[in-house]
């Protein structure tokens, strides 16, 4: 557990920097573009090359190539250098081909993800995906250096380059407010503003990416172009990766699903004067905000676990994966938990400090803050599934997560289009992101019972029973908070005063309370936190 917190530990602080310079990047893009019809546009040009690199690459660094490489290390005389080369190579030039590909037919794929946008709406974002979707390629490479860093154990460049682009968009964003004619109306918008937004946020993926690849050359990876392709093993890779193809496929068929009505809600909203703007780009910012906790803590148990899980089944050492499962899983909820709950209560005193300000109404603010909210339901079950796949992934198997997501799915895509259906325009966001929770609820469940039994049990009563005095010690810091935000709502409403002080006491006070209460329980996991802190603070530590 010291190891595992000792690298998680690390990851963290590159995390906890990552994601608040992200947080500052986004308050600054709402202040600069708001959250209404042109901040839908924008958001929805740039995941766009997110969601081509998923597809392509992404679901396999982690599933298949990550395993594959540490088996190559393990077992080839040159320690896998060779291969990693071929990789590399070849990862490079579908990724630019794609990349061009992608420029030419922005049109098309604005078109799956804003299908009840108008004709002005679309043209924006069309000239945005194409200054954006070159980032695809640098996206790739910087991926996959990324992950040969990983095999290598030096976690600390992949969580830290992303700063880099933070800090070149956050100067785009900065500048756009000083420059731009248009400000956050899409009707008003010049050729040089799209430029501006578009060709900015290309340049801090470049630089990230650049990054990367330093930080590879300084621990000794010596890029040679390989074009052996046939030594690639790219038929087993094939046969993994297939999965993972599907798996990403899927679940980006139920994203397409969550953008598309969530823009189509966010025009329904506009047209029927809802008070708050109430669209995608609400959606997406709750979502940050709502994987914050999960790529703090989650992502850098899982950063560390990975590599390990997968040596251990390459050895056959299923009770030890099982083990380092059940060990991280106990870690990971131990602040999952406490951060889930307070969601729930401190959504909008969240959403308020950050988002209020520029092209960001309060109103606009406090909903993305409910949207938040029930976001926070979503976060201990979300984090288990995470954890669960990578189970799966370390044991080569990318089949069973793919059927998975098949419920996953159905289940979002489903309840997502009744909530269109059956909630007010201004409420549709809030049951996309119920949808999301319950479709996670779901996968988990799933994917818990089809590898406990594969693996003779996943340590459940433990881990259960640690959960549900996580949740009980919990209850304190729940009630803190909500008391915090019910006086700050019956005497002055909140604004932003109001909320940072809810935050202070409700999230501060209600921290510590769960600290000292789970800490008198006797919850191992927290001991664990608590102790290795009081022994960076000691004097003389």
């Amino acid at each position: 557990m010291s190891t595992l917190l000792r690298a998680g530990a690390i990851m963290a602080v590159g995390t906890m920097a990552s994601r608040v310079s992200g947080f500052v990047r986004t308050i600054v893009l709402a202040a600069a573009i708001g959250v209404g019809a042109l901040s839908d546009a924008y958001t929805t040009a740039y995941i766009i090359p997110f969601i081509l690199f998923d597809l392509l690459l992404n679901g396999i660094l982690s599933s298949v190539v990550v395993p594959m490489v540490v088996r190559a290390q393990k077992r080839d005389p040159d320690g896998g250098r060779a291969y990693e080369q071929r990789l590399l190579t070849l990862v490079t030039l579908i990724l630019i081909t794609v990349s061009v590909l992608g420029v030419l037919a922005a049109g098309p794929l604005i078109d799956l993800y804003g299908q009840a946008w108008t004709s002005l709406e679309r043209d924006v974002a069309t000239t945005l995906a194409r200054f954006i979707l070159p980032q695809i390629a640098f996206f790739g490479v910087g991926a996959l250096a990324g992950a040969f860093l990983n095999t290598r154990e030096r976690f600390g460049a992949p969580v830290w380059a992303p700063v880099l682009n933070n800090v070149v968009v956050i100067g785009v964003a900065v500048t756009y407010l000083l420059v731009s004619e248009g400000g956050t109306d899409i009707a008003a918008v010049t050729p040089g503003d799209l430029r501006l937004l578009g060709i900015g946020t290309t340049a801090g993926i470049v630089l990230q990416a650049v990054a990367l690849v330093i930080s590879l050359h300084r621990v000794g990876f010596r890029f040679r172009p390989r074009f052996d392709f046939h030594n690639a093993r790219l038929g087993e890779m094939g046969r993994t990766a297939v999965w993972t193809f599907a798996y990403v496929v899927i679940v980006q068929a139920g994203f397409m699903v969550v953008a598309n009505v969530g823009n189509a809600a966010g025009a329904a909203a506009r047209k029927s004067a809802v008070g708050h703007e109430a669209g995608f780009s609400i959606y997406n910012y709750s979502y940050q905000l709502f994987q914050f906790p999960y790529a703090l803590i989650a992502v850098s148990v899982i950063t560390a676990l990975l590599p390990r899980m997968s040596a251990l089944a390459a050895d056959g050492r299923l009770d030890s994966v099982r083990e380092e499962f059940s060990s991280g899983l106990r870690l990971v909820c131990a602040a999952i938990v406490p951060a889930g709950m307070l969601l729930l209560v401190l959504g909008a005193a969240i959403t308020v400090p950050l988002y209020h300000r520029g092209g960001t109404s309060l109103n606009d603010a406090i909903y993305m803050g409910n949207v938040l909210q029930v976001f926070g339901l979503a976060l201990v079950p979300f984090s288990i599934f995470q954890m669960l796949l990578r189970i799966f992934y370390a044991l080569g198997d990318t089949r069973t997560p793919a059927l998975i997501a098949v419920a996953n799915v159905a289940v979002l895509g489903g309840l997502g289009l009744i909530a269109y259906e059956v909630l007010p325009p201004g409420m549709v966001v809030m049951g996309i992101a119920l949808a999301f929770a319950l479709s996670y609820v779901c996968g988990t469940g799933c994917a818990w019972f089809l590898l406990s039994r594969r693996l003779g049990g996943l340590d459940g009563w433990r881990f259960t029973s640690v959960l549900a005095k996580q949740h009980v010690a919990a209850v304190p810091a729940v009630l803190i908070a909500f008391i915090a935000l019910w006086i700050a709502d019956a005497t002055v409403g909140l604004n932003l005063v109001s909320s940072i002080l809810v935050l202070v006491v409700g999230g501060g006070l209600g921290g510590l309370a769960y600290l000292g209460t789970a800490h008198r329980m006797r919850i191992p996991e927290v001991s664990s936190i608590v102790g290795m802190v009081a022994a960076r603070l000691r004097p003389g530590a």
